[in-house]
């Protein structure tokens, strides 16, 4: 990888790239008065504020409740590149359905030796619960959230799946609103393709996998509450797909069969998109001190009587101890080779991979297998020395628990800061949804690293979010 960002604006020589889909933009933003600009973004701040788009960090006494900095430069993605990295991400999404059915069923890909057993089957994600339960269509992860960054001359590499409870869509989604509020201009100038339909797309997607027979299925949002960190999106999206936003409480199992609670009596529910971890689930199955689960649940579900979105048990594919093999599944259940690529990746259970993150541990990024909000990670080169020397302590107790890769240098696109327009290091998540079909909207949730040199864009460590265009032509 080059130590170089790849400037998605701008070439080397400072000029704007000789492909068409920065050009205009770069025009309007030099016509464009700096004033306009910064009463636009402070406009943004008042109307995100009003509308509530707030995440929770937890653990912090100074409140719990912040803005996400949204930025009013747009990611702007050209149509043939947009085509060819959907068109990897749903390669890789069928892969990881095919795999997480394989290892609750045959096991084929373990019995081959494609994929260590032990990895598997002794993962903290594996659910032996739900061996031999067959969901519908073999779907697993109906909503996959794929992190793509850029490195080198610019080619786009997998750096993390999220298959369990991937959040972040009502923020792509309110970005655009916002966006189309403060510049509609921007979009005459621009065939910008549309995202605002993802909800109609989600529970269309949701009502597929209802259970077989179930003509006019019952689709509900089970959320943990008002006080968890992504509320705001579990409200906004059961809102406009127009399903009820339940927590554990509104729901019963009986004669295995769920049901709501509501003010005409109980009403069959027939699928769940939940958004609380596997470990709450079912009381008497999992955690019993859980208070936000249906207790007789996995039952319900085991009889094939509702569909819980994400299946239980899709975690263990999206472990980072799993994820170096994800081409080889590619491999092993489609018979193509992958489209998209793995950052290179050492897994710390290996002797051999220990030994060399050890010797190279100020040039690598350590990450927890089950860490995740950009907690639990070691970037050596911005570790200083006694931060090196505890992170190395930590390997060494368990290294098991961590994996290694290169510091990718991650594209940079133009943010608005304090300074001005300045360059900020940025990924991509778009969202994949499984159902009859392997569907996305063109786009995704562009999250930058606010601060100058930072590689780290997640909320919860001071990143912003920018609106993601992907052009149609």
């Amino acid at each position: 990888m080059l130590a170089t960002p790849y400037d998605e604006m701008h070439a080397s020589d400072g000029d704007v790239r000789e492909h068409e889909h920065y050009k205009t933009f770069a025009s309007w933003l030099a016509r464009t008065p700096g004033e306009r600009v910064a009463h636009k973004r402070a406009e943004a701040d008042t109307l995100f504020h009003r509308v509530g788009i707030t995440f929770t960090v937890y653990g912090e006494d100074a409140g719990t409740e912040r803005l996400i900095p949204f930025d009013i430069v747009p990611r702007i993605i050209p149509a043939n590149e947009w085509k060819h990295l959907a068109a990897g991400l749903k390669q890789r999404v069928r892969a990881l359905n095919a795999f997480t059915n394989d290892i609750y069923h045959s096991q084929e890909i373990l019995n081959a030796g494609r994929i260590p057993a032990e990895q598997v089957l002794c993962n903290g994600q594996y659910r032996p619960e739900m061996q031999g339960i067959d969901v519908p269509g073999s779907i697993y992860a109906h909503i996959a959230g794929i992190d793509v960054v850029r490195a080198g001359e610019g080619e786009f590499y997998v750096l993390e799946d999220n298959l369990r409870v991937p959040s972040g869509v009502s923020y792509m989604l309110e970005d655009r609103r916002m966006m189309m509020r403060l510049f509609p201009e921007l979009f005459a100038l621009h065939s910008v393709a549309p995202v605002e339909h993802y909800p109609d797309l989600l529970l269309e997607n949701l009502r597929s996998v209802a259970p077989s027979g179930v003509n006019d299925p019952t689709v509900v949002l089970l959320t943990p509450g008002a006080y968890n960190s992504a509320y705001f999106e579990h409200a906004f999206l059961a809102q406009q797909m127009g399903i009820e936003l339940v927590e554990g409480q509104d729901l019963f199992v009986d004669d295995e069969f769920v049901y709501m609670r509501t003010t005409r009596g109980p009403q069959r529910v027939d699928v769940i998109y939940r958004r609380i971890d596997d470990d709450f689930l079912d009381p008497l199955v999992f955690r019993p001190d859980s208070m936000l689960g249906i207790p007789g649940l996995l039952a319900a579900y085991r009889a094939g009587r509702v569909t819980i979105a994400n299946a239980i048990g899709t975690g263990v594919a999206d472990d980072k101890s799993i994820y170096p093999y994800v081409p080889e599944m590619v491999r092993f259940y489609l018979g193509e080779e992958p489209l998209l690529s793995n950052v290179p990746t050492f897994v710390l259970r290996r002797k051999e991979d220990l030994d060399y993150t050890l010797a190279h541990l100020r040039e690598l990024v350590v990450k927890e297998v089950h860490g995740a909000g950009g907690y639990g990670m070691l970037i050596g080169p911005a570790a200083s020395k006694a931060e090196l020397e505890a992170f190395r302590q930590r390997i060494l107790r368990a290294p098991e628990k961590y994996i290694a890769q290169p510091t990718l240098a991650l594209s940079a696109c133009p943010t608005f800061v304090d300074a001005g327009i300045a360059p900020r290091h940025i990924d991509l998540r778009p969202f994949v949804l499984s159902g009859r079909e392997v569907t996305l909207v063109p786009g995704g949730l562009t999250r930058v690293a606010l601060r100058e040199g930072s590689l780290v864009v997640n909320s919860s460590q001071g990143g912003g979010t920018k609106d993601t265009w992907v052009l149609e032509r």
